[in-house]
């Protein structure tokens, strides 16, 4: 069993806040919706803390974002700065989408030592550590009524937190010291993540698989 590993308080929420950012600007972004105040405040704080709330609620355990005054007030604050700033935002997107990989990563990390640490088997722990890495982005986008970004063609959003928490689990498995690991983890899913949408990088769009056409007789 691992001990999980723990980031400062001003790091957890500058990652809290950048996932608000991003969901209040795409709600913004979203005319046809009609959102209110309110209701992009809703979706960029679900966006913000939305990844450590499934995380803690496969876990078991109490949820770390209602365990202080500070997670609430900054994923609120920052959805109404997202909405309010968008288009000065979308010019540096190029920074969101970077600061977007990091948070990623560090979220993939937290949750998969936490899963680790509770004695969480491995493929479990990968599991809920991609969980706290997309969640966020899943239910925003469930909130919003757009398709859910990683189930179609897009940037390796969650194979990026795959390859990531996958690392960390194994690096772990094999005696590597969580904090290396969680280095690795969080440096491995912003790379693939930040170069996937710089190359335009995605899966294979599914096919069906075609019948064998019988020859006529």
């Amino acid at each position: 069993m691992t001990a999980a590993i723990s980031i400062p308080l001003w790091a957890d929420l500058l990652a809290v806040g950048v996932a608000g950012v991003q969901g209040a600007m795409l709600a913004a972004e979203l005319r046809d919706r009609r959102l209110d105040l309110l209701g992009v405040a809703i979706v960029g704080t679900a966006t913000g803390l939305g990844g450590g709330l499934l995380r803690d609620l496969f876990l078991g355990v109490p949820p770390t974002a209602l365990g202080t005054n500070w997670y609430l007030p900054v994923a609120v604050l920052a959805a109404i700065i997202g909405m309010l700033l968008q288009q000065l935002f979308a010019r540096v997107d190029w920074a969101i989408t970077a600061l977007d990989a990091l948070t990623i990563g560090l979220f993939g990390a937290i949750g998969t030592s936490k899963a680790l640490s509770l004695g969480v088997p491995f493929v479990p722990s990968i599991f809920i550590g991609t969980v706290a890495a997309v969640g966020g982005g899943i239910i925003r986008d469930v909130l919003l009524g757009v398709p859910i970004a990683l189930m179609h063609v897009g940037s390796l959003y969650a194979v990026a937190a795959v390859a990531g928490t996958f690392l960390l689990a194994t690096l772990e498995y094999v005696a590597v010291p969580i904090e290396a690991a969680a280095v690795a983890c969080v440096v491995t899913t912003t790379v693939i993540r930040v170069l996937a949408v710089r190359f335009g990088w995605s899966l294979p769009e599914q096919r069906a698989l075609a019948r064998l056409a019988r020859p006529r007789l």
